[in-house]
C-alpha cells in the first residue's frame, strides 16, 4: 500500500501545479459530493404520511417552511423514480399541493419537481408488480390530466412534457437499490387504461387562450392519438369538433394546424371514421375548413402548405360523402367542383382568380382528389344541379379521347394517362345523374370513336402507373374497360333515347367486333381485366337487344357464334376467381336476351348444338346455374326444333335428359326438406310437395294483391320450371326409365294440382281465422280439401304399383339367373360325357365296334316298325340303304371342347318372351291409367 501511496504522489503534485486541472479536479469533487449527497438523500426514508398530514395542517407561515422543506426531501428522495407501491401517497400530495397554488403561489416550484417525478420510469421490486400496482398506476396517470386544472402556466406545460415522456422514455442514470424500472410501454397502457386521452381533449377548454399552452397540449394529444383505444376515448369527449375549430386560429409558426389536422388523421385511421364525419358535419365545421383551404391555396406556398391542403381535401371528401353535412349550404362544395374543372372549363370565378396549378407531385395529387370529390357527390341526388351548372359534363369528356404524346396542361404523359382514366371513372358514376347534358355532349359518339382507337393499331403505350391503369401496362386494355364501364352506367337505366343513339351508329356490330378482339385476347393469356371487359360487353349487347327484334336479327350473324364459345369454356375454370362464373352468367343473360323471341337467331343456335352444351352445363348441378338454364330451357321449347335436340342428348355414361331433369328435382326436393320415403314416395298426403320451411310458416292473411307463401315458393327454387319443361317435352313417350324415375315423374306430372291444393289449403286457414264459416262452406272446404288427399293417395297407390313391378321384374330375373347357375354343372358333365365317348370310339376298336352294332340297331328298329307282321324280316346286310361299316379311319366333323360353351338342353334353348318386358308394359299401362 505504501509503494501505491509513493507512485501516486508524484502525479497528484503535478496536476495541481496545473491552473486547468485543478479546476477540473475540483468540479470532480463538487459533483462527486452532490451525487454523494444526492444518494444520502434517497437512502434515508420518508416518511410520506407525516408530509401528507403537514400538507393538510393549517396554514402559517413557520407551517408553510415545513411544508415546502418536506416537499424538497420528498423531490430528492424520488430523484430516481417513483416506486409503485409509493404512488397513491404521492398523488395525494399532488393534490394537495395543487389545492394550495389556488391560493399560495410559491407551492408552485415544489408541484412542478414532483410531476417531473412521474415523468421518470416507475420503480418495482417484483415483476408481478406492474399487475399489482396497475390500477394505482392508472389512476395515479389519470390524475396527471385533472392536474390541468391548476391555473398556472408552467404546471400546464410540465404535465404535457411528462406525457410527451412516456413515448421517449430514457432509463435512470442510478435507481434505487433493489428497485428495477418497469417496462418501457407500460405507462403508455396505464395511460390508455386511466383514460387520460380524454381528459386532456377536455383540458383544451382551459387552454383556449393560451397558445402555448394550447400547443403542448396537441403535442401530448398527437402522441396519445397513435392508439385505437385513446383515440376512441379522445372522441368522447368530442375531439374531432374542438380540435376542427382551432384550425382557423391564429398561429405565426403554423403548429397549431399541422399538430390538430394531424390528430383528426389520426382519428379517422384509429377510430371510427363514421363518427369522425359526424362530429365533423356541422355548419362551423365546415366553414373553418372551407376558410383554412382556401387560404393554403391560395397563399400556400411550401411544400408543406401544399400537402396539408391536400389533408384538408381529403376530410372534406370525406364530408361530402355525409348526405348530412352541409357541404352544398356552405358553398364547400361548388368550390371544390369549380377548382376541379377550372383547367378543363373556363369558368369565371373571382376566387380562383390567378391561381394556377403546376405539374408538381402535391398539385397532381389535389387534381386527383378533386375528381374523386366529384365521384362522391354524385351520389347525392340533391348535387345533380350543382354539377350541371358548372359543366362537369364536358370537362370530364374532354379527356375522352386518344392519348397524346406529349404532356397536355403541362401534365406528364403518364400523368395525363392516370387523370384521364380517373375522369372516366367518374364519368362512370356522373352520367346517369346528367343523362340529358350526356345526350347533349354527343357522349356516345366520342366514347365509341375512343373504343375504335382502342382495338386500333395505334403505337400507344399504357404506363400502367395507378390504380385504375391496373393491367393496362403496355397496352389500351385500361383505357377500354373505363369506357364501355361509362357505356354500361348509362344503359343500364333502360333509357329509350341512349339506346337509339347508340344502335344507330352501328354499336352492335362495334361491340361484336370488340368481343371478338377481347375473346381472341383472352386465348393468349386470360386475366381478370380481359375477363371484365367481355363481360361488360355481353351486358351491353344483352341491354340493346332485349326488347327490339331487329337488334336480336343484327345480333345473330356473329353473336351466336360468340356465344357458342363462351358456353363452352371449361367447368373447372368457373371457380378460378378470375372472373370465369361472372362472365358465363353474361353469356346466359345475352343468351336470354339477344337469341329467345328471334326465329333466326334460334335456328342458328340450335344447329350449332347450343342446347347440348346448355345440358352440358346443366349437367354440373350447380345451383346458380340450374335455376337460369332451366328457365332458357323452357322457353326454347317453344321452338317445335328444341325437344328433339333435348331427347338426343347423352350426357356421362350415357345419361339422357329425362333422367338428369328427374335427378335435379329429387336433389331440390332434399335441399327443401320434402318429406319422402326411402324410395320416393309421397308421405304427407295434405301437404305432398311442402319443404320443411314451409311447414314452419303459420298463415298470414294478406292482402289480394300479395303473393301467399305457396306462390312465392314457386319462385325460390327450380320445381316450377322442371315441371314446365317436362310439360313442353310431355309425359308420355320418354326414354325407358328405371322404377325410381317414373315415381319422381308421377309427383310432377301432378304438381300443378298439388301446388293448387296448397293455395286452397291456405285460403282455408285465413277464412278460418277471418270468418266464421256457414255448414255449406265448410262442407265445400272439406270437400276440396278431401279431393286433394284423395289426388296424393293416388299418386302414392301408382308409385306402390311401380315398385311392385319393378320388384317382380327383379324375382323374375333372379329366377332365371339361378336356372342358368343351376344347370351349368348338368352341362358340364355332359359336355365330358361326350368327350369320354370320344376318344374311347378314336382309340378303343371294341368300343368303335359296339358303337356300330348300337347304330345298326337304332336304323333297323323304324323299319321293322313300319314292315306289316305278315313279311319276315330281312337282314340289313342285303344292299338295302344301310349305313356302312366304318373301317379303321373315323372322320369326325365337329368334336365340343371339354369347357366348351352350353348345350342347347330342354327348355333353355326356347325363346321365352322376358319379364322386364311384361313389367315395362304393365308400368306404361299404369302411367296411361294414371
Amino acid at each position: 500500500m505504501s509503494s501505491l501511496a509513493v507512485a501516486k504522489a508524484p502525479a497528484s503534485r503535478a496536476a495541481s501545479r496545473s491552473p486547468a486541472a485543478g479546476l477540473s479536479l475540483r468540479k470532480a469533487e463538487d459533483s462527486s459530493a452532490e451525487l454523494a449527497a444526492a444518494q444520502d438523500a434517497q437512502s434515508r426514508p420518508v416518511d410520506l404520511s407525516r408530509v401528507i398530514k403537514l400538507l393538510e395542517g393549517s396554514d402559517s407561515i413557520d407551517l408553510e417552511k415545513e411544508q415546502m422543506k418536506a416537499l424538497k426531501k420528498v423531490a430528492k428522495h424520488f430523484g430516481a423514480g417513483l416506486p409503485l407501491k409509493d404512488l397513491a401517497q404521492v398523488m395525494d400530495i399532488l393534490n394537495l399541493c395543487a389545492e394550495k397554488v389556488n391560493e399560495q403561489a410559491a407551492f408552485t416550484e415544489p408541484l412542478v419537481q414532483l410531476i417531473k417525478l412521474c415523468g421518470l420510469p416507475f420503480l418495482k421490486r417484483k415483476f408481478s408488480d406492474e399487475m399489482r400496482y396497475s390500477e394505482t398506476a392508472s389512476k395515479c396517470i389519470a390524475q396527471l390530466g385533472c392536474l390541468m386544472r391548476v391555473p398556472s402556466s408552467q404546471v400546464r406545460i410540465e404535465i404535457c412534457k411528462c406525457i410527451v415522456s412516456f413515448y421517449d422514455m430514457e432509463p435512470p442514470r442510478k435507481l434505487q437499490s433493489g428497485y428495477q424500472p418497469t417496462s418501457a410501454n407500460y405507462k403508455i397502457q396505464m395511460a390508455e387504461l386511466g383514460g387520460l386521452a380524454e381528459t386532456l381533449v377536455l383540458s383544451l377548454a382551459l387552454v383556449e387562450n393560451q397558445l402555448l399552452e394550447k400547443l403542448w397540449v396537441l403535442k401530448a394529444l398527437q402522441l396519445l392519438s397513435r392508439s385505437g383505444v385513446n383515440c376512441s376515448l379522445m372522441l368522447k369527449a368530442q375531439a374531432a369538433s374542438r380540435l376542427c375549430l382551432y384550425l382557423g386560429d391564429a398561429d405565426p409558426s403554423g403548429q397549431l394546424l399541422f399538430r390538430s389536422s394531424d390528430i383528426l388523421w389520426s382519428l379517422l385511421e384509429n377510430a371510427s371514421k363514421e363518427e369522425v364525419v359526424h362530429q365533423l358535419s356541422s355548419l362551423e365545421c365546415v366553414h373553418v375548413l372551407k376558410e383554412v383551404f382556401v387560404e393554403l391555396l391560395l397563399h400556400g406556398f411550401r411544400r408543406s402548405d401544399r400537402q396539408l391542403r391536400n389533408d384538408l381535401l381529403v376530410l372534406a371528401s370525406f364530408l361530402a360523402a355525409n348526405p348530412a353535412a352541409p357541404m352544398l349550404e356552405s358553398g364547400f362544395a361548388e368550390l371544390l367542383v369549380v377548382l376541379a374543372t377550372f383547367t378543363e372549363v373556363k369558368i369565371p370565378n373571382p376566387l380562383l382568380k390567378g391561381l394556377k396549378l403546376t405539374n408538381s407531385p402535391e398539385d397532381f395529387e389535389m387534381k386527383r382528389l378533386l375528381f374523386n370529390v366529384i365521384g362522391v357527390l354524385s351520389r347525392n341526388p340533391c348535387a345533380a344541379q350543382l354539377l350541371s351548372d358548372n359543366d362537369v359534363m364536358p370537362a370530364l369528356l374532354s379527356y375522352v379521347k386518344p392519348n397524346q404524346k406529349l404532356g397536355f396542361y403541362d401534365w406528364s404523359a403518364a400523368q395525363y394517362e392516370e387523370l384521364q382514366l380517373h375522369a372516366m371513372a367518374v364519368l362512370a358514376s356522373v352520367a346517369p345523374l346528367l343523362v340529358e347534358k350526356y345526350l347533349s355532349c354527343q357522349a356516345n359518339t366520342l366514347l365509341l370513336l375512343f373504343l375504335e382507337w382502342c382495338v386500333s393499331q395505334d403505337a400507344f403505350s399504357g404506363q400502367g402507373n395507378s390504380f385504375h391503369a391496373r393491367g393496362g401496362h403496355g397496352s389500351k386494355l385500361a383505357q377500354m374497360r373505363y369506357s364501355l364501364r361509362v357505356l354500361r352506367s348509362v344503359v343500364s337505366l333502360y333509357d329509350g333515347a341512349v339506346s337509339l343513339s347508340l344502335c344507330d351508329q352501328g354499336a352492335i356490330s362495334q361491340l361484336l367486333d370488340i368481343l371478338k378482339y377481347a375473346a381472341d385476347k383472352s386465348k393468349e393469356q386470360e386475366d381478370a381485366i380481359l375477363l371484365e371487359i367481355q363481360a361488360d360487353l355481353l351486358f351491353l349487347l344483352s341491354a340493346l337487344c332485349e326488347s327490339d327484334l331487329h337488334r336480336k336479327e343484327l345480333f345473330s350473324h356473329e353473336g351466336v357464334d360468340l356465344l357458342i364459345s363462351f358456353l363452352q369454356m371449361d367447368p373447372k375454370k368457373i371457380h378460378s376467381g378470375l372472373g370465369h362464373n361472372h362472365l358465363l352468367f353474361t353469356a346466359l343473360d345475352c343468351l336470354w336476351s339477344c337469341v329467345l323471341g328471334c326465329s333466326i337467331a334460334e335456328d342458328s343456335f340450335l344447329q350449332r348444338q347450343g342446347i347440348g352444351l346448355l345440358l352440358d352445363l346443366l349437367a354440373l348441378k350447380q345451383k346458380n346455374l340450374c335455376n337460369i338454364i332451366l328457365g332458357i330451357l323452357v322457353e326454347f321449347c317453344d321452338n317445335p326444333k328444341t325437344t328433339s335436340h333435348i331427347s338426343t342428348w347423352r350426357g356421362e355414361k350415357e345419361q339422357t335428359a329425362v333422367s338428369l331433369l328427374l335427378e335435379l328435382w329429387r336433389q331440390e326436393e332434399l335441399e327443401l326438406g320434402v318429406s319422402r320415403d326411402q324410395w320416393g314416395r309421397i308421405v304427407d298426403m295434405k301437404q305432398p310437395m311442402a319443404g320443411s320451411f314451409q311447414k314452419q310458416q303459420e298463415v298470414i292473411p294478406l292482402p289480394a294483391n300479395c303473393p301467399s307463401f305457396a306462390i312465392m315458393e314457386m319462385s325460390e327454387n327450380t320445381r316450377a320450371k322442371l315441371y314446365c319443361l317436362f310439360c313442353k317435352l310431355g309425359f308420355e313417350d320418354l326414354p325407358v326409365l328405371p322404377a325410381e324415375d317414373f315415381v319422381t315423374l308421377a309427383i310432377i306430372q301432378h304438381y300443378l294440382d298439388f301446388k293448387v291444393a296448397e293455395v286452397w289449403s291456405e285460403l282455408c286457414e285465413e277464412l278460418k281465422e277471418e270468418f266464421k264459416l256457414v255448414r255449406l262452406d265448410k262442407k265445400a272446404l272439406n270437400v276440396i280439401s278431401e279431393r286433394s288427399e284423395d289426388i296424393g293417395r293416388m299418386v302414392a297407390a301408382v308409385q306402390t304399383e311401380v315398385l311392385e313391378n319393378q320388384q317382380c321384374q327383379e324375382i323374375q330375373e333372379e329366377e332365371r339367373t339361378y336356372a342358368r347357375i343351376k344347370a351349368t354343372p348338368k352341362q358340364r358333365e355332359m359336355v365330358t360325357k361326350s368327350w369320354e365317348n370320344f376318344l374311347a370310339r378314336t382309340s378303343n376298336y371294341e368300343a368303335l365296334k359296339k358303337t356300330k352294332r348300337l347304330q345298326e340297331k337304332s336304323v333297323e328298329a323304324p323299319r321293322l316298325k313300319s314292315k306289316p307282321q305278315t313279311e319276315a324280316a330281312h337282314s340289313a346286310g342285303k344292299g338295302l340303304g344301310t349305313t356302312p361299316g366304318a373301317g379303321r379311319l373315323v372322320a369326325a366333323g365337329s368334336t365340343p371342347g371339354l369347357t366348351g360353351g352350353a348345350l342347347p338342353a330342354g327348355d333353355l334353348a326356347l325363346g321365352k318372351p322376358s319379364a322386364a318386358e311384361g313389367a315395362l308394359k304393365k308400368i306404361k299401362r299404369v302411367k296411361r291409367l294414371g
